[in-house]
């Protein structure tokens, strides 16, 4: 998920360092409880349930483990990939960067919210910022398309699924299922689902607002111009909530508000971005038009 930056305080020189104040056992534990959540989530099947309230769990470990291991192994990929993105990028610019914090839900629907990953953003350059945010989300793309195509291609075809397709597997399962009608629902399988998981993150982290990688994106594409994108998306998502009853969305646009619309200057405005990055930075803005799921689970 995107990456925010982090507190700052001043070190025995004088100098603004970042407070790298949480200890490694922190992300460990965080990547443990995902993986145990993940795990179960793949065992009952990615129901609407809690962990712990849900008698069938247990019952179903013994029949669904493998199931449940496939989906933990390929989710945490998918996660751990966009994460490396943003780490290995921040840390080939200079900048210090937390390790990722994974986050482990009870609800056993996914079992995890993703992932986030703090760095000391306020001394990345317009060109550094740009670099460390595209990564993270090509390098979790990297992965989760094979593993969505794998998924497409081995699943079975079913009458409805809970979970909906964001477009770009909507093409997908057309070019590897030809023989299926346009449209036609899948049944949840592990792969499909860690794939899934990773399209629904790629595509809010890539909405072009706040301190998300769109966020981000777009401030070192456009500058202080960028304001008026973002300030227009979030206005967008306020009145899809109150028109349409998108009410599934509220959470996330409160959050964003509360973080604030505009993207904070970076530690120089004034580089220029260069054509190269330029040119892959317009072309990232497709990403969440093919990724991203207005309405994810098809509740009827």
């Amino acid at each position: 998920m995107a990456a925010f930056p982090v507190a700052i305080e001043p070190d025995s020189s004088g100098l603004l360092r970042p407070r790298w104040w949480v200890p490694l056992r922190v992300p460990a534990l965080l990547y443990l409880c995902t993986a145990i959540t993940t795990f179960a989530a793949g065992v009952v099947g990615w129901q609407p349930v809690v962990w712990g309230l849900d008698a069938d769990v247990a019952a179903q470990f013994s029949q669904y483990w493998g199931r449940g291991a496939t989906y933990m192994v390929a989710v945490l990929a998918v996660l751990t990939a966009h994460e490396a993105g943003h780490f290995i990028a921040a840390r080939r610019h200079g900048i210090r960067a937390t390790l990722p914090y994974f986050l482990p839900v009870p609800v056993l629907l996914t079992g995890t919210l993703g992932a986030v990953i703090g760095m000391d953003g306020l001394r990345a350059s317009r060109r550094q910022l740009f670099d460390i945010s595209l990564a993270g989300p090509v390098a979790g793309l990297i992965v989760a398309l094979p593993v969505m195509a794998l998924g497409l291609y081995g699943g079975v075809e079913a009458e409805s699924s809970l979970f909906a397709l964001p477009p770009i597997a909507g093409w997908m399962l057309k070019l590897l299922r030809p023989e299926l009608a346009f449209g036609a629902a899948i049944e949840p399988n592990a792969l499909l689902m860690a794939g899934w998981v990773g399209m629904l993150v790629t595509g809010l982290n890539m909405i072009p607002i706040s301190q998300l990688d769109g966020g981000h994106i777009i401030y070192a594409l456009f500058g202080e111009r960028s304001k008026w994108i973002a300030r227009a998306v979030l206005i967008s998502a306020i009145a899809a909530i109150v028109l349409l009853g998108r009410i599934n969305w509220v959470v996330m646009v409160v959050i964003v508000t509360l973080l604030g619309a505009d993207h904070p200057p970076t530690r120089d405005d004034g580089q220029p971005l260069g054509p190269v990055r330029t040119a892959l930075g317009l072309l990232s803005l497709l990403i969440p038009l093919v990724t991203f799921m207005p309405e994810p689970l098809t509740l009827e």
